[in-house]
């Protein structure tokens, strides 16, 4: 049972899917830089203890501040992420100029860096937030009480605070299932803020290769709960669908539809876009019923394939809320 690559039960038939990789297919690559500088890499430990300090020492209007200055900071630093978000927003944007491509660089890095601030003043000050939801009759619809639910989410926006809703709306349990940090240093520190933070019927957990884990969410979510998780990321190691997004090849993980499958539940997509200081809006979209035929691999292709045609919808939604900081095409 490996709940995150392509099994969650045993059956002998595996989904159709593309060789496993030795890196996750979309996380950013780590070169020379990262050998050179260690904790001072831009994914190293200095950089979360300094991030996490700032937001909760400074005041709040001075935020906006702390992150135009460190935008600007990293933005001549990071070549190859500056690279690949260029050539990620093409298909999606369309081919254009040097300095609309310098504008869209900088504007997918000032966005990521108030959600990673905001992150991090949800998880560690008492700042008040606000979200509010599109789609709740679709939540209506498939979160029957007793009955578990699955929520796939992709790197876009702030995808934690959505995660919580369900909590808040219905006390529905709910156990957020995110991908731990590249930095194993950097893991461990951020792990302890996940731990520190209360909130009532919310439990954070970091995928591993351990089966227990996978066998642990599919009891959740027979038991009723809700698990949330990314499902625009394999993991490394293991085995990816083959899907597609904008008409070009990109690789899903079969986890979270394998895992509704064998749960019996629905996947349901929510993407929770930034629309201002502390403001959010998660829309829930239509449900995806993972098919249960005697083809199970074709029952998990057809479902992730639904979840790339979700993906696309929300970043066309909000393209520079897109975090995909690796090449992934040409």
């Amino acid at each position: 049972m490996i709940y995150n690559g392509a099994r969650v039960n045993t059956s002998r038939t595996a989904p159709a899917s593309l060789a496993a990789e030795t890196t996750p297919p979309h996380a950013p690559e780590r070169g020379w830089s990262w050998r050179l500088l260690g904790s001072f890499h831009v994914t190293g430990i200095f950089w979360y203890r300094f991030h996490l300090w700032g937001v909760r020492f400074l005041p709040s209007p001075l935020v906006g501040v702390f992150i135009t200055l460190f935008t600007t900071f990293f933005f001549p630093i990071l070549q190859r992420i500056r690279r690949a978000i260029a050539s990620n927003l093409e298909p999606v944007l369309g081919p254009c100029g040097w300095w609309e491509r310098q504008r869209r660089i900088y504007r997918t890095m000032w966005s990521l860096a108030w959600c990673l601030s905001e992150r991090y003043e949800r998880l560690g000050t008492d700042r008040p937030f606000q979200v509010d939801a599109d789609g709740l009759e679709i939540w209506q619809q498939v979160a029957q009480p007793g009955k578990g639910l699955l929520l796939v989410t992709a790197h876009l926006g702030n995808y934690e605070v959505g995660s919580m809703l369900p909590s808040r709306l219905e006390r529905r349990s709910v156990r957020i299932v995110r991908e731990p940090e590249v930095d194993a240093r950097a893991q461990a520190f951020f792990q302890g803020v996940v731990a520190q933070f209360q909130e009532p019927g919310y439990s954070t957990h970091f995928q591993t290769d351990d089966p227990l884990q996978g066998m642990a969410l599919l009891e959740a979510l027979r038991r009723g709960e809700v698990i949330a998780m990314q499902g625009d990321r394999p993991r490394a190691g293991t085995r990816s669908i083959g899907t597609e997004l904008f008409g070009r090849p990109f690789p899903l993980p079969a986890g979270p539809a394998a895992l509704a499958r064998a749960a019996g539940v629905p996947l349901l997509p929510v993407f929770v876009f930034r629309e201002g200081r502390r403001r959010y809006r998660a829309v829930f979209r239509p449900p995806i019923f993972v098919g249960q035929s005697k083809d199970r691999a074709a029952d998990l292709a057809a479902a992730m394939q639904r979840v790339a045609a979700e993906v696309e919808w929300a970043i066309r939604r909000a393209p520079h809320q897109w975090y995909c900081f690796k090449r992934v095409w040409g």
